[in-house]
């Protein structure tokens, strides 16, 4: 039996990692802080260990003692990251130091798997091509305009140089149930009100969490190593298409769109950055978010991820918000 370690099991990707894991057949080890919450990992074949990342020197012996004498992951999924913070500092430490600290303890540990896949962002790429709109590939040079972005490309130059065998993926806009980014806009619809950023044409991508999980398996089997892959549904879709297929499966004839002008984002994105950081605590609005509102080209090109591990998503956008509006509802949270 194949063995892989989830890190950062307890976020919204984390639990679906763990779950086509067990669904494949593997022993699933989840890896979380002591305060994260296991809500979402309830099976009782999953076993756990909990990492101390502000205590790095603890790391390796936790990785030890996880284990048999001898034993190591067949896998790891690196899953951990934060996605907002108060300053570029808190990005360095989390997506990058982190991860510098972990690889390092997977060495003293004599603990380097097989391949170690690890979850970047679109966002480690910047704006891409806002004239023509030509879809990102993985050639690209990648130009981050944001502290998330920067902190995630500081990440991967690291992997490519820890001599661990490695595999990235850079995700695009992840949605389904347990997601709390895509239900707030969901729930916006569902009272009638579609509010988007921008009069130019903005062309949307995203992927369905099941698939991204299916994915990230796919290449664990099937990808050569050190190699970078962008990972979405091949499909774009306009704010209004996004909003007529979310209105639809919402039951929602009305939808008022609120077109709110760059300028206007940008300003209300500063002040509440700063609110933000007066009350020590990052706002969902900030300087990094405008930029990625303000973007407005997130297609992307998937032929490589077909070619190396057979990538091919098979939720689109109407059945992913059937199924993630579907869970809301059931949890109540619509």
């Amino acid at each position: 039996m194949k063995s892989v370690l989830v890190v950062g099991a307890g976020g919204f990707a984390g639990g679906f990692i763990v779950e086509e894991g067990l669904r494949r057949g593997y022993r699933v080890t989840a890896a979380l802080r002591a305060s994260t919450s296991r809500r979402y990992l309830t099976d009782d074949r999953i076993e756990f260990l909990t990492l101390d990342f502000d205590r790095p020197e603890t790391l390796a012996q936790s990785l030890r003692d996880s284990l048999p004498a001898g034993g190591k992951y067949d896998y790891i999924v690196y899953n951990l990251g934060a996605t907002k913070c108060l300053r570029f500092s808190d990005f360095n430490r989390i997506n990058y130091t982190y991860l510098q600290d972990f690889t390092e303890a997977l060495k003293e540990a004599d603990m380097v798997p097989e391949k170690l896949l690890y979850m970047s962002s679109l966002s480690a790429m910047g704006k891409g091509d806002e004239k023509g709109y030509a879809p990102f590939t993985e050639e690209r040079i990648p130009a981050p305009d944001t502290k998330y972005g920067a902190s995630k490309l500081k990440a991967e130059m690291w992997l490519a140089m820890s001599g661990v065998p490695h595999i990235i993926f850079r995700a695009t806009g992840l949605y389904g149930p347990r997601d709390r980014d895509y239900f707030l806009m969901f729930e916006s619809i569902g009272k009638g009100w579609d509010f988007s950023v921008g009069f130019r044409r903005q062309l949307l991508s995203f992927l369905y969490i099941e698939d991204l999980a299916r994915a990230i398996y796919d290449a664990l089997e099937k990808a050569p190593t050190g190699e970078t892959y962008i990972v979405a549904h091949p499909q774009t879709y306009t704010q209004k298409e996004f909003r007529e297929i979310s209105a639809r499966e919402l039951g929602k004839r009305l939808v008022i769109p609120m077109r709110v002008p760059l300028a206007v984002v940008k300003v209300v994105c500063a002040v509440a950055e700063k609110i933000g950081v007066v009350r020590g605590k990052p706002s969902t609005l900030n300087s990094d978010k405008y930029n990625i509102l303000a973007q407005r080209n997130w297609a992307v090109d998937v032929e490589k991820a077909r070619r190396d591990f057979g990538f091919n998503p098979q939720v689109d956008l109407a059945e992913g918000v059937r199924k993630s509006v579907e869970w809301y509802r059931k949890e109540g949270w619509l």
